[in-house]
């Protein structure tokens, strides 16, 4: 299970000053431990059930869990259906819809599965103190079959699918489990979390129509409640200052360089972490070439998002990008690849 909000955010949240704040992070970590566990299997069963082939086309179902955790929960929109009364079930529906169209448009690519898998989604999923009381979950995630998104606790979090760059980072992480299936710890990892942003991110500025000059680079912007100490829950560009002396979720962790990579074991070994530094060099790579990001650099990172081993190291991903920017693109991409590797550390 992969899970957009990182367990040190909400570690962090578990010792803010508000007792309320604290109360439901902590929640919020027991359930997800829970979580993990019991859909590492379920998961994987999902995941064929709903893989079988189907025809070229969207083929997405959202359901409300209504603020429980038994997914996917009612059916609320299926589709071809007009929008129903629930801002949270359009939005689930139409960014999902928006990330299906990128990967078929730019790659030719039909569904997570390339086979037409449907997209399932799981709106107002809440969090289990144990006990039988529900709490909002502060999180979305990709569990191996479908989406599930939470409402936000209001005070740090908004609605999880506010945000189309959130929308298609998880169901990225549905195309890497059918095709590099790289390895959820340390650097392998991280890259899994890199991949996520990357296209996260390249699908919000392709339905924008937005060049990597013109768009911003964050992720997560739209899921947080607005203050002055926090922007997004990373930024691409300029990682480390997402959040900055946040009076709850204190000062983004992230490195832009391998000369500050995270080496302990919390995060599954830095996964959300040291995500920082391949995609600083992503944006550096696609500020040189200029133009549409979901152009050429996108092309580049998609073929090594299906090229790499499940045991990817940042220094494979600098060696595959720079061949593949020179075989797909030219000689000078390849020179800028490498250019950016460089200034990272790789």
């Amino acid at each position: 299970m992969q899970c957009i909000i990182p367990p040190y955010m909400a570690e962090q949240m578990a010792r803010a000053a508000d007792p309320r704040i604290r109360a439901q992070a902590l929640v919020s970590l027991a359930h997800a431990t829970a979580v993990r566990a019991a859909r590492g299997v379920a998961g994987e069963v999902g995941r064929q059930a709903v893989a079988a082939p189907a025809p070229a086309g969207r083929q997405r179902l959202v359901y409300t869990a209504n603020n429980k955790d038994m997914l996917p929960g009612r059916l609320v929109r299926s589709e071809g259906e007009p929008p129903t009364a629930d801002p949270c079930a359009n939005e689930a529906y139409d960014f999902s819809g928006d990330t299906y169209d990128f990967y078929l448009e730019r790659f030719g690519r039909n569904s997570l599965d390339d086979a037409g898998m449907k997209l399932v989604s799981s709106v107002h999923v809440g969090e289990s103190d144990g006990q039988d009381r529900y709490q909002p979950m502060n999180n979305a995630f990709w569990d191996g079959g479908q989406m599930a998104y939470g409402d936000g606790d209001g005070v740090v979090f908004q609605c999880f699918t506010r945000s189309l760059d959130v929308v298609a980072h998880e169901l990225t992480h549905g195309v890497q489990a059918f095709t590099s299936d790289l390895l959820y710890r340390g650097q392998s990892g991280a890259i899994n979390e890199h991949f996520a942003d990357v296209f996260g991110v390249l699908v919000r500025q392709w339905r924008r129509q937005e060049t990597g000059q013109q768009a911003n680079w964050l992720v997560g912007a739209d899921i947080l409640v607005p203050a002055p100490t926090r922007r997004a829950i990373r930024d691409m560009e300029r990682p480390g200052t997402a959040y900055v002396a946040d009076p709850v979720l204190g000062t983004d962790p992230q490195p832009d360089h391998m000369a500050r990579i995270y080496a302990g074991s919390a995060d599954a070994g830095g996964v959300h972490i040291n995500s920082g530094i391949p995609n600083r060099a992503f944006v550096l790579f696609a500020q040189a070439l200029g133009g549409p990001a979901w152009d050429a650099p996108g092309g580049v990172w998609y073929e090594a998002l299906l090229r790499l081993p499940r045991t990817a190291t940042f220094a494979t991903l600098a060696k595959t990008t720079a061949r593949i920017a020179t075989e797909r693109v030219s000689a000078a991409a390849g020179k800028a690849c490498r250019a950016a590797w460089k200034q990272v550390g790789l």
